[in-house]
């Protein structure tokens, strides 16, 4: 016998295995007791039972045998290229879908915006101004106009979105809410602060 065959022969890693061991490796004589207990136990069950006794015999054998290779194998890792392959899976809308559903009400519907919107943008403008201006927008609200309102096109915007004004609920009179073009221009104005 060669040296590598000898090598083989002692456990050692092969190159035909990849560098693994296989976890059957010297169980030979433990798989030929557990195959002649099967047998013994399938014959049994026949003369007792006929042909269901066989069959109880097999599903419990089986059902065994996957438990005890359960116990017994070695846990596998995760493939991390399978995983990537995979579809991620879909996650809920929640916070999309009740943000869509705030921003199409408040479009239709001036009491909504004033509710639901306004103080969202204004919170959003307050903090735009004080961490990149240094600027108050309830203390000093006509830097904050100056700040957003550059230019002629922009002086629309400051009403929709005045800490000065707060609007009151008029239940009974709603007209429609911001106009979607006017929004956009506002949220673009916050973004460029």
């Amino acid at each position: 016998m060669t040296t590598p065959e000898r090598a083989r022969g002692a456990g050692q890693d092969s190159p035909e295995t990849g560098g693994m061991v296989s976890p059957w490796r010297g169980t030979g004589p433990e798989l030929l007791t557990a195959a002649v207990a099967v047998a013994v136990a399938a014959v049994a069950g026949y003369a007792v039972a006929g042909w269901a006794g066989l069959a109880v015999v097999a599903v419990a054998t089986a059902a065994g045998v996957m438990v005890l290779l359960r116990v017994l194998l070695p846990q596998l890792t995760p493939d991390t290229g399978k995983k990537a392959l995979q579809k991620p899976r879909a996650r809920t809308l929640t916070g999309y879908s009740h943000r869509r559903f705030v921003v199409h009400n408040a479009m239709t519907s001036q009491n909504y915006y004033d509710m639901e919107l306004r103080p969202v943008l204004e919170h959003l403008l307050a903090a735009r101004l004080a961490e990149r201006h240094g600027v108050h927008l309830y203390q000093d609200p006509d830097a904050a106009r100056r700040l957003l309102c550059r230019n002629p096109r922009d002086a629309g915007l400051w009403r929709w979105i005045d800490p000065g004004i707060r609007p009151q609920t008029r239940e009974s009179q709603d007209r429609g809410g911001i106009p979607r073009h006017t929004l956009a221009r506002l949220i673009d104005r916050l973004e460029k602060l």
